[in-house]
């Protein structure tokens, strides 16, 4: 299992993620699509260019997903029982087609779920940053993690993991 377990996520751990990734037209097209988000800021390049930015903005909900998103490798895989809720989300920058985003995630607290004693409650700060270097999404959000298995437990998989039989 690669995601890190609750024991490892400690407040002030900050995690440079290696995987980057580059915002296509098509990203945008297809997210504003599927989601049913119209607005011309995404999808109307003759609009666009009479705007501010003079081109189309990426859709912010997409920056969001894509952030946490590339997160998950390193971070959280295998390793989270949900996703509590953000406390904040912010997006101080456009990002445009051809932006190249990274992100870097920073633990702020970590502390043991009162009411399932086997997991804990991690506050996670991501940050996505394009290739200008500027801070292009931020958010706060709460995952709920697994402890790291007892030795001797009986099986430290996850529910709903498939395990192949033994012959």
């Amino acid at each position: 299992m690669a995601g890190m377990y609750f024991e490892d996520l400690k407040p002030g751990l900050v995690i440079e993620h290696a995987i980057r990734r580059t915002v296509t037209e098509t990203d945008n097209i297809l997210f504003s699509a599927m989601t049913y988000n119209c607005a011309p800021l995404h999808i109307d390049a003759e609009y666009s260019s009479q705007q501010i930015y003079g081109q189309r903005l990426v859709n912010s909900m997409f920056m969001l997903a894509l952030v946490n998103g590339i997160t998950v490798i390193e971070t959280t895989i295998g390793t989270t029982l949900g996703n509590l809720g953000f406390t904040e989300i912010k997006f101080p920058k456009p990002v445009f087609h051809g932006d190249t985003i990274r992100v870097r995630t920073e633990i702020l607290d970590a502390r043991q779920s009162k009411s399932r004693p086997d997991t804990g409650i991690v506050t996670f700060r991501h940050v996505g940053i394009n290739q200008r270097d500027e801070e292009v999404c931020i958010c706060v959000r709460q995952g709920l993690m697994m402890l790291r298995p007892k030795e001797g437990a009986k099986s430290g998989v996850p529910v709903g993991t498939k395990v192949a039989a033994k012959a």
